[in-house]
């Protein structure tokens, strides 16, 4: 089924040197931006991670570190991607979880300003495991009737998982063929940033998701214990998540 789309859509993949989305850094990036008449734009980039990618790693995705070792860091490509990505929708599989928090971080780190919550994100990963809890390679066989050839490469994957969600809104006639519906469906949380650290409680408040606050306010918190911010701020967590708290205590304390 044709995706009826009201503005591009941009299916992506990241190959990485592991899942630590703080840590870790992109070694591979495809993307596959699909417009409304059906018109298709693609492209995939190796990236030197400025990091040994481990073996681990590689067992995965097949690319070592000599693979990458003229590569450009991400930096050096980080405004090209962010332009192709611009007024785009954006889809993937296990996204939401992973790669878009990923991508977020390394454009933090190259200086870029990317405004996600523009974004409506769809996460294939999610609607399948609403429908048939598996594995991509397992979707792709489910869904398209063949065998993903090239999985974990980023290409393969990004281009696999477009067909998968076209199948899918063929096989689930309740699935609307509408971005703002598949992004609400694939949701699976009520993240206020992409680690969900944070989270929205049923009265659409901030509250910590973790920790010794979880359940409270977070403009409460920062009111009773203000080191807790500069504590966070300092700590190993995602600079979305420092984003958004820091949008916080501005919104409560004016300054």
């Amino acid at each position: 089924m044709k995706l009826h789309l009201t503005r591009p859509l941009a299916f992506f993949d990241l190959e990485t040197t592991g899942i630590d989305v703080v840590k870790d850094r992109i070694v591979e990036i495809s993307i596959l931006k699909v417009m409304p008449n059906g018109d298709e734009d693609s492209i995939t980039r190796r990236v030197n991670p400025g990091m040994h990618i481990p073996e681990t790693a590689t067992a995965v995705h097949h690319i070592t570190d000599e693979d990458v070792a003229d590569k450009p860091l991400f930096s050096a490509i980080a405004k090209d991607i962010a332009e192709m990505l611009k007024d785009c929708d954006i889809a993937g599989y296990n996204s939401n979880k992973f790669d878009v928090p990923l991508l977020a971080e390394e454009f933090s780190r190259a200086g870029i300003i990317f405004d996600w919550t523009k974004r409506k994100m769809v996460d294939v990963h999610v609607l399948y495991l609403k429908k048939e809890p598996r594995t991509l390679s397992a979707a792709y066989k489910f869904y398209c009737e063949k065998d993903l050839e090239g999985a974990h490469a980023a290409d393969a994957d990004t281009y696999a998982t477009y067909e998968v969600l076209q199948a899918q809104l063929d096989k689930y006639p309740d699935i609307q063929n509408d971005v703002d519906f598949l992004c609400e469906y694939t949701h699976q949380t009520k993240n206020v940033d992409f680690a969900g650290r944070i989270v929205y409680n049923d009265k659409k408040q901030e509250i910590f998701n973790f920790g010794k606050y979880k359940g409270q306010l977070v403009s409460d918190v920062f009111r009773r214990d203000p080191s807790y911010y500069s504590w966070m701020m300092n700590g190993e967590f995602l600079q979305n998540t420092k984003d958004v708290i820091t949008r916080i205590k501005l919104n409560t304390f004016g300054k």
